[in-house]
């Protein structure tokens, strides 16, 4: 229930632009957010009791219309680019005010007060305004929540204003179509509308502090997963999806910082967020026991589907999408680091599935060659499920986030070789795809193998390694490492046809190389010298 001593903000509401008549639902906790949306039905329980939702026509975020508002201050800041699209100031206002004036002319409305960043230094507080109160339940899983205390005299730096119902009208607001999620940083709001995926709402703060915090604090925000050691010790895992970027931070012996988003100051790695958003395609509690058991009161399931006459879900039905996800708070997370700040890094993890069974399963990377592999953000799947369709397909993606990095990649990546260097960190590539050969002809990595050799780098044993270098892509390779077989650590040992590992290799530093040129004008000499040599 809503403490006495909390007031909702009404006049500070009205003062926004938000007038009219209806029902502020302010700071609901989650049994309430979940009995509203059950009542109003937009949702329902499963037989554990979490709470059900489709979030309708988007099942995903929509990168072709997301936009940064393009004036003074952000005209000569952002690397603009496919990702990052300007709009111009006047749509951003014109859509504003229409939609509050949609938002005014509902019954009611669910107000959450929250903030980004565990760090008390860097805390970014927000106001998220809600068409719906399942929306606001994923804000209360997700952002993190302020004491009762600290509501009483909250002022919001940014706002999140969030109506799936409202449509822009293209021809005149200055959109692609009818959905929208717009970010101004001279007014410090995010816009969202015509779409009720709530992951918009997450990747639009991000998106801000990977904006605020390298450009303004001189700290490194990273797409990365965190753990924690019994002795401090801070390993961070990056990785597209696919990679195990969420397996293999699971740790039971190490503490969770984070799974998604973090920040890396001069003496920290902090999380961003309160909450974890997994997906749950396949889930099974075997495979991912923790994730498994936080599907429980609290938490929102998106677009799954349940056994025929049951509330069971069926994790593998991908009839809607196989984008399905669950949010919940950081805490049904067992071994979770609260609040969740660590120290500095020793160990950096770039995880890799490159399906072509080229890269080796674990290697060492030079600052330089780092750098190159951090902007690169490669990995390689399978191409699709089609009949017939075996070959892999490469994907690139900076930072492993190109979606939500508002600044030139560059720049990300100079921060990270700045602050590897000074920390004397250990960064490592780690291949979890595949051996012996291509998909259809080599093996998958086996996970075993995988957790032994990140085991080994967190404990150093693989310092005392002899290492050689890989003949293309130049990372070091471990002769041996404790519990895996010395046979599987150079790939090319792995392939019965050695000649076709060397074509493939060098096809697949072609790729990089190609990839890497729109990003060559922006970086220093030391990251283009650890291109692959082909």
């Amino acid at each position: 229930m809503i403490a006495t001593t909390i007031m909702i903000p009404t006049e500070k509401l009205k003062a926004l632009g938000l007038s009219g008549n209806n029902g502020i639902h302010y700071q609901l906790g989650p049994a309430e957010l979940t009995e509203q949306a059950v009542l109003r039905g937009q949702g329902i329980l499963n037989d554990t009791g979490a709470l059900c939702i489709q979030t309708g026509e988007f099942t995903g975020r929509s990168p072709n219309d997301k936009f940064i508002v393009k004036d003074a201050g952000t005209e000569g800041t952002v690397d603009w680019n496919k990702f990052n699209i300007p709009i111009e100031e006047k749509y951003f206002h014109q859509l504003k005010k229409k939609l509050l004036e949609y938002l005014g002319a509902k019954e009611e409305i669910w107000v959450r007060d929250a903030y980004a960043c565990a760090d008390p230094a860097h805390r970014l507080n927000i106001r998220v305004i809600n068409e719906n109160p399942w929306s606001n339940l994923f804000a209360y899983n997700m952002f993190l929540r302020p004491s009762e205390r600290e509501l009483e005299n909250f002022e919001p730096e940014w706002h999140i204003i969030q109506a799936p119902g409202f449509r822009a009208d293209p021809a005149v607001d200055g959109t692609r179509q009818h959905n929208f999620a717009i970010i101004s940083f001279t007014h410090k709001t995010i816009l969202i509308g015509g779409t009720g995926y709530t992951g918009e709402m997450k990747k639009g703060i991000f998106s801000v502090l990977n904006y605020i915090l390298p450009h303004n604090k001189n700290v490194l925000s990273m797409h990365c997963s965190a753990n924690m050691g019994k002795d401090g010790d801070v390993a961070v895992f990056f990785g597209l999806s696919g990679t195990g970027k969420t397996t293999l931070s699971a740790d039971p012996n190490r503490k969770l910082i984070g799974d998604d988003e973090h920040g890396w100051t001069d003496d920290s790695v902090f999380n961003f967020e309160g909450g974890c958003y997994a997906k749950t395609i396949d889930l099974s509690e075997e495979k991912e026991p923790e994730i498994f058991q936080a599907i429980r009161p609290g938490a929102l399931v998106e677009n799954v589907h349940f056994f025929p006459g049951t509330t069971q879900i069926d994790f593998s039905c991908k009839d809607t999408t196989e984008n399905t996800r669950v949010s919940y708070p950081l805490g049904f997370i067992s071994n979770a680091l609260e609040p969740s700040i660590g120290g500095l890094p020793k160990n950096i993890f770039f995880l890799t599935c490159d399906a072509y069974g080229v890269l080796p399963p674990v290697s060492k990377l030079t600052p330089g060659q780092a750098m190159y592999q951090f902007i690169s953000g490669y990995t390689a799947k399978v191409a699709g499920t089609e009949a017939g369709v075996t070959e892999p397909k490469s994907t690139f993606s900076a930072c492993f986030g190109a979606p939500f990095l508002p600044l030139h990649p560059g720049k990300y990546a100079g921060m990270l070789g700045e602050k590897m260097k000074k920390n004397k960190v250990n960064v490592w590539m780690i291949n979890t795809g595949w051996s012996g050969g291509p998909y259809g002809i080599g093996s998958r990595m086996k996970l075993g193998y995988t957790r032994a050799m990140i085991t080994a780098a967190l404990d150093g044993r693989l310092d005392v390694a002899g290492y050689t270098a890989h003949p293309v892509f130049g990372m070091m390779m471990p002769d041996s490492c404790p519990g895996v077989p010395s046979e599987i650590l150079n790939p090319r040992s792995t392939w019965a046809d050695t000649a076709a590992y060397d074509a493939k290799s060098k096809d697949l530093a072609a790729q990089f190389v190609q990839n890497f040129e729109k990003y060559a004008s922006g970086v220093t000499q030391e990251i283009l010298d650890a291109a692959p040599k082909i």
